[in-house]
């Protein structure tokens, strides 16, 4: 005999069998009740119920005896009762051991709507503009089966204007796809507006979905990859109580994010309103040609009496590019979302494999000839391991190159003066450019490698009017305030202020400051420094060709009193290297260099 006990303070639901039934192992005997949830009761062993002690409806407490069995060792085979099946519902008993529950079914059918194979109508409207639909972006951008959805079953907050059939039929996820994924294997926030709902507009649901991604991204330091097509606001969510939104939180959240974890804003087609609002909070921007951005789109522009325009009259690519509001400019969404991959690969660490360039072509980069104009991407590209370069910002800014690549797979930030512009003097759009660009560099824990080849500040009454003085003063600024590694390397032209604001301040300020031997220094450029400090020399001799032997005589001097070796020898620099040693000296730097812990204050300018 054993003695069956109740496992918890309970009342007796009802009983499956009566005293003398056979049971086997596992056979449900009695339902018990707690708390409104049923608990089975089952049989330890074959055996024989040989007494109930509670009836139907009675309380138990735990450790109650329910019910005695004799065990059995054997029961024939058409004695036992029908006790197990009773409980389990027809439908289920009748269900194929590999096909889902009713619920599970109901589940799938319900998400089916949120997928493009159901989706044909929408989806081929979308491919035939030679676009992708927001799921196929994410797809490309995420690592294969990473991705997870958060908010799939949201719809729009229409309902007492529209049918939930059709809430569910057309506007799925409401307009917006969120969630996890993973990038190179390390996780990332993915938020698609998605132009085949609602024009991509942002509605309360998917704003209060980006909200909570928002947040978790911010909480775990995860970084955020939006795709913002769309066109701003949705007027038409009637279901909540609201007059214009401006509580809406997305905007800071967002925002929120600036410094704190790496932001990717990613536009193909149009994106206006708030959308653009929120691309403009990103790091930074990568664009197709065939977009367009703005703050207002083509109805907020005629709504505020400013004329009648198409959308691609407004922010189209070849603008935003040229005016900095474009980082990146891609062909295609393909591109794009390639582009995206290689940026975020930047902030996940050192790469355990690379390919180092050929060192010898730095030698070759700059001419022998010192007046002859050349472009320092090539020293770049000399420098980055191969096929990790991303230039940044390429149409605005053109004085300096910015640019992000791997040094034997540690990420760094390169900015380059480029002679090809002004002859490399700095402009504020320059300034601008590149102060931005240590911002963003110093944020994310990056180091800087600054390659110099400038004659300074531009100067005149024209570039004043720019308001110069304040724009280029934010290159000291930025440098005051980096946390990073800084290392310079002077190509050729190393003149006033403009080589100090290259080298984070001044030549002793970066983690060390070398030169190649096609170095050049001094306080301003050597023909003018000539032209003003030896003015009345260069007056005494008749104007011709015997003044000007005097002033070359006068270059030549200045030019040995500045070249690299002598700057070397008096320990304003700290070496002078073999162009094709460059690489060998900053891997020894970036082992060296100190990176201090970040701060809630470093912030990145939008501009």
């Amino acid at each position: 005999m054993q003695q069956i006990r109740s496992p918890l303070q309970a009342q007796i639901v009802h009983w499956l069998v009566a005293p003398g039934d056979l049971v086997r192992t596992g056979d449900v005997v009695v339902i018990l009740e707690a708390m409104k949830m049923e608990h089975e009761v089952r049989a330890p062993a074959d055996g024989r119920l040989t007494e109930l002690m509670f009836a139907a409806g009675e309380a138990v407490n735990t450790g109650d005896v329910l019910f005695i069995s004799e065990r059995k060792t054997h029961i024939p085979r058409g004695l036992e009762p029908e006790i197990a099946h009773k409980e389990v519902p027809e439908a289920e008993s009748a269900r194929a051991a590999d096909a889902p529950r009713s619920d599970l079914q109901r589940l799938l059918a319900r998400q089916a709507f949120t997928q493009d194979a159901n989706r044909a109508a929408p989806i081929a409207k979308r491919h035939a503009l030679g676009m992708r639909s927001a799921r196929e972006n994410i797809a490309a951008l995420c690592d294969a089966g990473s991705f997870i959805e958060y908010g799939a079953l949201a719809v729009a907050a229409q309902r007492n204007r529209r049918s939930e059939e059709d809430l569910i039929q057309n506007t799925p996820a409401d307009g917006m796809v969120t969630g996890i994924g993973s990038i190179h294997g390390r996780q990332v926030v993915v938020m698609a507006y998605d132009a085949t709902v609602l024009a991509g507009t942002q509605g309360m649901r998917n704003h209060q979905k980006t909200d909570r991604l928002l947040g978790i991204a911010l909480q775990n330091r995860l970084p955020v990859v939006l795709f913002a097509e769309g066109g701003g606001g949705r007027p038409g969510d009637v279901d909540m109580p609201i007059v214009a939104g401006l509580h809406v939180a997305t905007f800071a959240s967002y925002a929120r994010l600036n410094g704190q974890v790496p932001v990717v804003g990613i536009v193909a087609g149009r994106c206006f309103a708030g959308n653009a609002a929120l691309l403009g909070c990103s790091d930074v921007i990568i664009a197709t040609r065939g977009s367009n951005i703005g703050m207002g789109g083509p109805a907020m522009v005629e709504g505020g009496g400013l004329g009648v325009f198409r959308p691609d009259d407004i922010g189209p690519a070849s603008v935003q590019h040229g005016n900095g509001v474009i980082d990146i400019l891609v062909d295609d969404e393909t591109q794009a979302v390639a582009v995206a991959r290689h940026y975020v690969s930047f902030f996940q660490g050192t790469a355990s494999h690379f390919t180092a360039p050929p060192t010898l072509a730095l030698r070759d980069v700059v001419p022998e000839n010192r007046l002859r104009a050349y472009d320092t991407q090539a020293a770049l590209e000399g420098i980055a391991d191969v096929g990790t370069l991303l230039p940044l910002r390429t149409g605005f800014g053109l004085g300096i190159h910015t640019a992000l690549a791997c040094i034997e797979g540690r990420p760094v930030g390169l900015l380059a003066n480029n002679p090809l512009h002004l002859g490399g003097a700095i402009d504020a759009d320059a300034a601008d450019k590149a102060a931005r660009f240590m911002q963003l560099c110093n944020a994310h824990g990056l180091a800087l490698v600054s390659l110099v080849d400038t004659p300074g500040f531009m100067v005149g009454p024209e570039t004043e009017a720019t308001a110069q003085v304040r724009h280029v003063s934010r290159l000291f600024v930025a440098a005051a305030h980096l946390r990073v590694p800084f290392l310079s390397v002077v190509l050729r032209k190393g003149y006033g202020l403009g080589a100090m604001a290259m080298t984070a301040g001044g030549v002793h300020s970066p983690l060390f400051t070398v030169a190649w031997p096609t170095g050049e220094f001094g306080a301003m450029g050597l023909e003018g420094a000539v032209r003003l400090g030896f003015r009345k020399e260069l007056e005494a001799v008749p104007e011709g060709p015997e003044r000007q032997a005097l002033y070359d005589k006068l270059v030549a001097r200045q030019y040995d009193n500045g070249s690299a070796v002598q700057m070397a020898t008096t320990l304003e620099i700290d070496a002078v290297i073999d162009p094709a040693d460059t690489r060998q000296w900053l891997v020894m730097g970036l082992a060296a260099g100190y990176t201090a812990a970040a701060t809630t204050a470093n912030a990145i300018d939008t501009w």
